[in-house]
């Protein structure tokens, strides 16, 4: 089982979408706030996520984003320093390019509660709204790097801090950035 010490440097739960409309218009009000601790239901997804227990998104209702994919793109693009939590992904670490995963891996977590597995589906890929959060070009740079859709394969917790990623099955990697 190869393990990689990783940080979740952001945990985000939102009951709705801000991203609605015409990017030009600007995002809804959001009343997402960061958290210190996210519970995680097997095929559920996270306790009050908009994803949480929507059968359309069984396999994609928690979505786990590399930190550095967010800020080389900001590097790339000449933006100031950036907010990772700002792309709306659920989990966000660093310390591993989970990009490079391939479909199908499981993964866990383990933030000092227990591993909660996780199963990589598919990418989560931009949209057209990063241009508006992120700064122009954003859409584009953060294309194949902007993390995946994940489905719950246990109940637990995770924190923010220090955590254990270990990879479970298969531990192919399909590449990365």
């Amino acid at each position: 089982m190869e393990a990689h010490d990783v940080e979740i440097v952001g945990l985000l739960v939102s009951p709705v979408h801000a991203f609605a409309g015409r990017p030009a218009d600007g995002p809804l009000p959001d009343p997402a706030t960061p958290a210190d601790r996210v519970e995680v239901r097997a095929s559920l997804g996270l306790v009050g996520d908009r994803y949480f227990g929507h059968p359309a998104h069984r396999r994609a209702a928690v979505t786990v984003l590399d930190a550095a994919a967010v800020q080389d793109m900001a590097r790339e693009l000449g933006l100031p320093d950036v907010d990772p939590l700002r792309a709306r992904r659920n989990v966000v670490l660093t310390g591993f390019a989970v990009d490079a995963l391939a479909r199908g891996t499981v993964f866990s977590l383990d933030s000092g509660d227990g591993p909660v597995r996780l199963r990589a589906h598919r990418p989560a890929h931009p949209c057209r709204w990063m241009d508006v959060v992120f700064g122009p070009g954003a859409f584009r740079a953060l294309r194949g790097r902007s993390g995946l859709r994940c489905e719950a394969l246990d109940d637990g917790v995770l924190r923010l801090g220090p955590a254990v990623l270990r990879m479970l099955e298969p531990q192919g990697l399909s590449g990365g950035r």
